[in-house]
């Protein structure tokens, strides 16, 4: 009678276990382990090419356009490189139908680019386009717009940055005309007054704004600050884009702080205070900027750069210079627009 309740028992047992009964938790299923994806054998093949200013906006290259386009990064199929001091790339893409562009973000404010289909291999160059969108201006010529210190006045040649600037244009993209539409003595708001003329007569690409050293000589603007330099600014901006063309603002150069007899410290301050409103007002206004007084500034010394009181030497033309290059070529995702350094 006992034997018989217990195997009967351990019958039941049994059941319970292998229906995963016995109120205990059921044995852990070993995890199945996937069969690994082949990964597919890519060709590529070597691209070579560059990327050209399209001046006309045709898409294609023509006889006349001889502007090259350095430091933009090219994508193809996924994969990027960035061109040369030439304008010219060369690398490994795969191979088949794929979309060749520029990266945006690459480019400098106001240009632009759209994909392009290839099918690679290609037999030869591979040729990419920008554009930059002008509605009367004419392409790689740029116009200085100021006072003296556009004008010259203190350089030996008495040309100021407009050699320096053109130079070094030339030496980026190839190809750079630039006219001096300087005259001593003006402040801001005759800038504004004047710059639409200037611009029908030139009808530049680029306008160079460099406005408000004279400013303080008026003493509405020392008692009553910031007086008309902003509205000027943003006036002389303004008229610019309404024209099609591309605005570069400088921020307003200190003077030379020796000339202790000329109120050098009040001067300056008053010039930081207004470069801290022109400064945003640009950013508001999308144009680019140029931080003349902050490149100047970050010299190892700053009287070294001038020729008088007020007008900068061959060392500080050229320091201006070279921060009129930096703003115009920065690519967009540098933050140039909206502020620059």
């Amino acid at each position: 009678m006992h034997s018989s309740r217990a195997a009967a028992a351990l019958l039941a047992a049994a059941l319970l276990s292998a229906c995963g009964g016995g109120g205990g938790a059921s044995s852990p299923t070993s995890p199945t382990t996937p069969t690994p994806t082949p990964t597919p054998n890519v060709r590529t093949v070597n691209v070579q090419g560059a990327v050209f200013y399209d001046e006309d906006g045709g898409g294609q290259l023509d006889g006349i356009e001889g502007v090259r386009m350095p430091n933009l990064t090219v994508s193809i199929g996924g994969r990027t490189t960035t061109t040369d001091a030439a304008g010219r790339f060369s690398f490994d893409a795969p191979e088949g139908a794929q979309q060749a562009t520029i990266v945006e973000s690459s480019l400098p404010v106001g240009w632009q680019v759209s994909a392009r289909s290839v099918n690679l291999p290609l037999n030869g160059d591979l040729l990419l386009p920008v554009t930059l969108p002008l509605r009367g201006g004419r392409p790689n010529v740029y116009m200085g717009f100021g006072d003296s210190i556009t004008l010259g006045t203190g350089s030996r040649t008495g040309d100021g940055y407009m050699p320096w600037i053109q130079d070094l244009l030339r030496g980026y993209w190839g190809r750079a005309s630039v006219v001096n539409e300087g005259i001593g003595g003006t402040r801001s708001d005759r800038g504004a007054e004047r710059i639409g003329d200037a611009i029908n007569r030139v009808r530049p690409a680029y306008v160079l704004i460099l406005y408000g050293t004279n400013d303080w000589n008026s003493s509405s603007c020392r008692d009553a600050f910031p007086c008309y330099t902003i509205d000027s600014l943003r006036f002389m901006i303004g008229a610019v884009q309404a024209y099609g063309s591309v605005a570069v603002v400088g921020t307003i150069p200190p003077v030379n702080p020796t000339v202790l007899d000329r109120e050098p410290e009040n001067r300056n301050a008053w010039v930081s205070r207004m470069n801290d409103l022109i400064r945003p007002m640009v950013r508001q206004e999308g144009a680019i900027l140029a931080d003349i007084h902050a490149a100047m500034m970050a010299q190892p010394s700053l009287p070294a750069l001038f020729d008088d009181f007020l007008h900068p030497n061959e060392a500080g033309y050229e320091v201006i210079a070279r921060e009129w290059l930096r703003a115009i070529t920065a690519p967009r995702g540098s933050g140039s627009t909206a502020g620059g350094n």
